[in-house]
């Protein structure tokens, strides 16, 4: 079994926290995880998916949870709401650290009649797909050399895996271990099915189903550029109500994600076009129906995936290394922009730019050095990634750094 990063975090959670929820998409590992926390704690296990578990858990939940004695385990808890309010009385009768472990494939943050149930008594730990560390065995260590602004230590490891296979590969567990494309392309399909025909018809009444594949794909379209929702409302023939939405059940079920732009301004970044990210570089891949040879010969197509790739992956490294720190997109006046700002609670900053290219231009640091300018000492470290294989320093706090440094201890 592949070791998960997040598995001491939900430790440490379960330590002083009476309910810890592990939230992510379908077939991320979550029941996995779940089961082998279970087994290293003594917890009881049950799962929602059994038919005979839900019909106890909804017919009578307040009876079902008063009988759980000790730490307990609940798998796809999303399958019986009712539950979370039962929890809520048994946790403020008895507050006991790590009494239940929870998890959920729809992002109950959305869902105010779940997580207002809980509000103080539980914490939510993201799981996502597999992270290109993972699947390589090791812990990365690039997020935290970029905030102390020791880049230059790095010496990213040789891989003779092309990016394009990288990026058509993706994180799903399943996926993952499917060597043949057109296999591969069947599971994500699969996927899919089960997500946009089940998991959404449970979370809300969805009048026209069938434009919800399409509006995927017209996402997929637009991944890591600017979200102007009219354009996107036009080509799915959405009214702006519905397409909005829809939006957020696909947010919902760990499909796609929006990217905020950074302002110091802090009322800024709310009016300011996000971008929009599919969660998983494989399953975009699979969504705009292209492949690694494809990838090679269209530039501009990678450079869109690439940079989506590169957000999930430090989305993922922040999960188990400090989820306060959030994320961003910067535009100067002009128009040039940096793909991805991190900023931590004491208003630290660091930059990353991606190029899909092995070559790069003193222009593609401009947009890091009007940041930089900017903000003076609280900008720690600017970063393009690109594709060849040396680590240049750029001048005051910048840095070009190859791609596999993203992903090495």
């Amino acid at each position: 079994m592949i070791r998960r990063h997040i598995e001491g975090a939900v430790h440490r959670a379960m330590a002083d926290t009476p309910v810890v929820l592990l939230n992510g998409a379908r077939q991320t590992g979550k029941t996995t995880l779940a089961q082998a926390i279970a087994v290293s704690t003594g917890a009881q296990y049950f799962t929602l998916d059994d038919y005979a578990t839900i019909a106890l858990a909804a017919g009578d939940p307040a009876g079902f949870i008063r009988n759980l004695d000790g730490p307990v385990v609940l798998d796809e808890i999303q399958k019986a709401p009712d539950l979370f309010p039962a929890i809520k009385l048994a946790v403020d009768k008895a507050r006991q650290p790590g009494r239940f472990l929870l998890t959920g494939s729809a992002n109950v943050m959305t869902l105010p009649r779940l997580s207002e149930s809980l509000a103080g008594r539980m914490e939510i730990i993201p799981l996502y797909p597999f992270s290109a560390g993972e699947l390589a065995g090791r812990i990365e260590g690039f997020l935290l050399r970029l905030f102390a602004d020791t880049i230059a230590k790095s010496k990213p490891l040789s891989t003779s895996e092309p990016i394009g296979e990288r990026l058509t590969r993706g994180g799903y567990p399943e996926a993952t271990e499917r060597q043949s494309d057109d296999r591969r392309a069947a599971w994500f399909a699969s996927y899919l099915s089960t997500i946009l025909q089940r998991d959404v018809r449970d979370l809300a009444r969805v009048d026209a189903l069938h434009s919800l594949p399409n509006l995927l794909k017209l996402l997929a379209t637009r991944a890591s550029g600017l979200l102007n929702l009219a354009d996107v409302g036009r080509d799915a023939s959405l009214p702006h109500t519905t397409l909005t939405r829809y939006l957020t059940l696909l947010e919902t079920v760990f499909l796609v994600h929006r990217l905020p732009a950074w302002s110091r301004n802090l009322g800024q970044r709310l009016v300011k076009a996000p971008k929009v990210h599919l969660v998983d570089s494989g399953l975009a891949c699979h969504l705009l129906g292209t492949d690694a040879r494809r990838l090679a010969e269209d530039r501009p197509l990678l450079g869109r995936l690439l940079e989506s790739f590169v957000v999930g992956e430090l989305r993922k490294q922040v999960s188990w290394i400090d989820s306060r720190i959030t994320f961003h997109h910067f535009r100067t006046a002009t128009g040039s922009e940096v793909d991805v700002v991190l900023e931590k609670p004491d208003g630290s900053v660091a930059a990353i730019q991606v190029k899909a290219s092995a070559t790069i231009a003193a222009s593609d640091f401009a947009a890091l050095k009007a940041l930089r300018n900017q903000l003076g000492k609280q900008f720690r470290a600017g970063v393009v990634l690109y594709l060849g294989d040396q680590i240049v320093p750029f001048g005051d706090r910048l840095w070009l750094v190859p791609m596999p440094a993203l992903w090495e201890p």
